[in-house]
């Protein structure tokens, strides 16, 4: 029998991309085929201080484990995950060889001692306990060597290996696991959890299995598909047949195969994990993964300038996610003041005395094309595209704040004068703003208001139009998000998997209620953002 064991996070990892609502069916349905297949052991999900859902694979105790447990379970055993301060012990049951074998518990290097006082109370009632420090990446060899000393003294079942924010390559893994072979008890087994930030989860297992010291208990993670938080780990089909075909592995890979058709291909419709650049960017950096998460959600970002933003973060800001501090960071790129008292003057004549009319990029233009037509032809607006030159009106200007618009902008081949906040100037041709065809306005003073921030280019165009005295502004295609996010744009390009629906919807309908009270707003085509008086 070989001396590396599987385990299967599916129900634990890749709860972060359904908030862990697999449905009850669907728990039971993975928990039988993986049995099927002979793995070595299966997480069932999280033990947490929660309200427990039959359908979710969070628990506070092992009855409510026993619970979704198959009859017949082979020889596979079966864990959970447990976080120090996410879970309280008393909850936790004696060891009774019914439900769960063992217990994997997570610490930080900020909060070793109190993980390691965790892994004692857990032994102590009996369980087989699996030490996984967060980022292993992150500690020094000095700090692996004192964290090893002290693992010694407890002897817990296993001690893992854990890429957290998927940057190891095989050097890193043979400087780590060297460490680890000779300076942790030998009855300890080395566990080894991966991401696909860098697309090497399979080839490190495999340099892993390879490197490992004959006689030395492993234990490799994987799940379904790769399941798992952005984006995603291991995948156990693969990992399996690996097995199977160089190391005596006994596993069916059949069963897994049939559970991912059937359960866990429509779950990528939630949230499609994968590689991704900006994900091998926080990889890059040894970052938390949040940080690349916020930058992408902004979709407003090229991937270059993730880059830029994700380099400039401090050492000790990299490990624990901070919201606030990525925030301004993202500001502080995005605001290059300029002086932009000409740009408006420019375009405070032209406009003086007339409405204008926003374009904004919502399927409705073309639906409503004849109305929209008609309100040119008797009213006579300034016509203001909004992110995207259109194809079938003429429009004095175009609005730009966003760089990726802004990069499908300048390909086209004629288009209006371009007003353009100042984040995007790097990105212009020589000698156009000399020209005349661009006009940069300074893009803090349009992102932010007494209601606080906003990069929604309608609402920053309106902040621009209200500086600029224009009293009265209709408004086409500024439609809301909908479910389907292809059929909210006038065109597929458009569509962005980063749209955040009914969250956004809120916001900018939020925003809009401001505007309306300053000025004179009408709205051409149906939006989700128009009062309903």
């Amino acid at each position: 029998m070989s001396d590396i064991k599987l385990l299967d996070c599916t129900l634990r990892d890749g709860g972060y991309i359904n908030d862990w609502n697999f449905g009850e069916y669907t728990i039971r349905e993975i928990l039988s085929k993986l049995v099927e297949s002979g793995v070595d052991y299966i997480e069932v999900g999280f033990l947490r201080d929660c309200d427990y859902e039959p359908n979710r694979t969070l628990y506070n105790n092992c009855a409510e484990i026993a619970q979704i447990l198959p009859e017949n379970r082979g020889k596979t055993k079966f864990t959970a995950m447990s976080l120090h301060n996410k879970y309280t012990l008393d909850k936790l049951e004696p060891y009774d060889g019914r439900t769960i074998d063992a217990v994997r518990v997570t610490f930080h290097d900020y909060d070793i001692e109190e993980g390691l006082t965790y892994i004692r109370k857990v032994k102590d009632k009996g369980y087989k306990v699996f030490a996984n420090p967060i980022n292993i990446m992150g500690y020094s060899d000095e700090m692996i060597l004192q964290l090893l000393l002290k693992v010694n003294e407890i002897k817990p079942y296993a001690f893992s290996i854990v890429d957290t924010f998927g940057s190891m390559m095989k050097d890193d893994l043979l400087r780590i696991y060297s460490l680890i072979e000779h300076n942790l008890d030998r009855d300890i087994v080395i566990g080894l959890h991966l991401h696909e930030n860098l697309a090497l989860s399979y080839s490190l297992a495999q340099d892993f299995i390879n490197m490992k010291a004959s006689g030395r208990e492993c234990v490799i993670d994987a799940s379904m598909l790769g399941m798992g938080r952005s984006p995603g780990n291991l995948c156990m089909e693969l990992i399996m047949d690996y097995m199977n075909k160089r190391q005596s592995g006994h596993y069916d890979v059949n069963p897994v195969l049939d559970g991912i058709d059937d359960h866990i291909e429509q779950l990528k419709q939630i949230e499609a994990w994968g590689y991704s650049t900006a994900y091998a960017l926080s990889a890059k950096y040894n970052l938390h993964r949040n940080y690349a998460e916020f930058l992408l959600d902004k979709g407003r970002l090229r991937a270059k300038q993730i880059n830029q933003i994700l380099g400039s973060l401090e050492d000790h800001k990299k490990t624990a996610y901070d919201e606030a501090y990525i925030e301004g960071l993202y500001q502080d790129f995005q605001n290059k003041t300029i002086d932009d008292r000409e740009t408006r003057r420019n375009l405070a004549r032209p406009m003086a005395g007339r409405k204008c009319l926003i374009l904004a990029p919502g399927s409705s233009i073309k639906g409503e094309r004849q109305r929209i037509e008609r309100y040119i032809e008797e009213e006579r607006p300034v016509v203001i595209s909004a992110n995207f030159v259109p194809d079938f009106y003429q429009a004095d200007y175009t609005f730009c704040c966003n760089a990726r618009r802004f990069e499908t902008i300048l390909g086209k081949a004629q288009t209006p004068k371009v007003i353009l906040t100042s984040n995007l100037l790097e990105m212009c041709p020589d000698g156009r703003i000399e020209a005349g065809q661009y006009l940069p306005v300074n893009y803090m003073d349009l992102h932010f208001d007494e209601m606080g921030p906003s990069d929604n280019s309608v609402i920053m165009l309106l902040r621009l139009l209200k500086k600029l005295d224009v009293q009265d502004v209709a408004l086409a295609g500024f439609d809301g998000y909908r479910t389907d996010s292809k059929a909210n744009y006038v065109s597929d390009y458009m569509a962005s998997q980063h749209t955040k629906g009914d969250e956004e919807n809120k916001k900018i309908r939020e925003r809009m209620m401001q505007m309306e009270r300053q000025l004179n707003i009408r709205y051409l085509t149906e939006s989700l953002y128009q009062s309903r008086a």
